[in-house]
């Protein structure tokens, strides 16, 4: 495993305690399929939630939460439709599509993590 994967895991995994912390319940993680992935899928009450985690060391190409754009979210977007056709006891559920930008996590200071909830709706 190279140090950017080690990096990508260390951050799902703070985001996941993260939104645990805050009483949401882990349904998959890393769930893949043919057109993308979703790092987190999340139950908060009834609401089924498909969490992009960001991380990024340096802002030198934008922040995390910027590294969204059109063309990501369509896969995401793309993917949660598979995850609702194949995880069918999910699909009567009300869902939502969440970020967590992690920035910084070298280990001089703490990562600064933001949860940005229904960030597709902004």
């Amino acid at each position: 495993m190279n140090q950017r994967q080690s990096s990508g895991q260390a951050a799902e995994a703070l985001a996941r305690s993260h939104l645990e912390q805050h009483g949401l319940r882990l349904l998959a993680s890393n769930w893949r399929c043919p057109r993308g992935e979703l790092d987190l899928v999340m139950l908060d009450g009834d609401t089924v939630v498909f969490v992009e985690v960001r991380y990024r060391r340096h802002a030198a190409w934008g922040g995390a939460l910027e590294s969204v754009d059109a063309r990501k979210r369509a896969k995401l977007i793309t993917a949660a439709q598979h995850f609702l056709l194949k995880e069918s006891r999910w699909a009567r559920y009300p869902c939502r599509f969440d970020v967590v930008a992690i920035n910084s996590m070298d280990g001089d200071s703490p990562p600064r993590l933001t949860w940005l909830q229904n960030a597709f709706d902004t």
